[in-house]
């Protein structure tokens, strides 16, 4: 079960992570479609759909402002640090939480890892800081199950194409280069599954399932192994 301060909680809480471009929102959907018949989610539970940053209205002002920000208004990267934060409190504490407590289970694009990997790795904020901040706003909450959908820069460059890029993807290529080693980094670290995302869509989305159903049906699963 999910790692909390206090009591433990009945739901489950999966998590994708990984660079823009990955195909996270892609196989996010795909498994949202199939986790509620695929017998690993008890009668009754719920499954929410949710993302960060933005799982949250305050989240969703948030995400305007980190990701698309008015000119002149760009965070410095300290900043960006504390709003990532403040969203992360925030969807923990509206939406994360609660839908644990109830027995429901919380499917999310991004968490706590990618913080570490943008602006940590990335930006070159103390990553010390950064796991300060995330006790803070996790209350301990650690995910369950963490996908990360191993893709390398150059195909997720390719696959971004002709998108208008935000502002984290606008950062430059070092900048991003930096981020994707700090994430294979943080899956070794914290026991992610890495799921090879340059495959076909299709086999990308199977063996998502399938690292699914062996981790959440093995008994360290149901005696309360968690990742970060």
């Amino acid at each position: 079960m999910s790692t909390v301060i206090g009591p433990a909680l009945p739901g489950r809480f999966l998590v994708l992570e990984g660079i823009d471009g990955c195909g996270k929102t892609t196989q996010l959907e795909a498994l949202a479609d199939w986790l509620p018949a695929s017998g690993l989610i008890p009668p009754g539970a719920r499954l929410v759909r949710s993302r960060e940053p933005g799982g949250t209205p305050l989240g969703q002002a948030l995400r305007q402002l980190l990701l698309h920000p008015p000119e002149g208004a760009g965070a410095t990267s300290g900043a960006e640090l504390l709003l990532y934060a403040a969203d992360r409190a925030q969807h923990v504490q509206e939406l994360i939480l609660p839908a644990l407590a109830c027995g429901d289970w919380v499917l999310c694009d991004r968490f706590s890892g990618s913080t570490a990997a943008y602006q940590g790795h990335g930006r070159g904020l103390s990553l010390t800081l950064i796991a300060q901040l995330e006790a803070i706003a996790t209350g301990g909450l650690r995910p369950d199950l963490t996908l990360w959908l191993d893709l390398p820069l150059a195909e997720a460059r390719r696959r971004r194409g002709e998108r208008p890029a935000d502002r984290i993807e606008a950062a430059g290529e070092t900048f991003l280069a930096r981020v994707a080693a700090g994430f294979q980094e943080l899956a070794a670290e914290r026991g992610w599954i890495r799921i090879d995302a340059a495959a076909p869509t299709a086999a990308v989305s199977a063996a998502c399932r399938q690292a699914l159903t062996r981790a959440l049906q093995a008994p360290a699963a149901a005696s309360g192994a968690a990742d970060g």
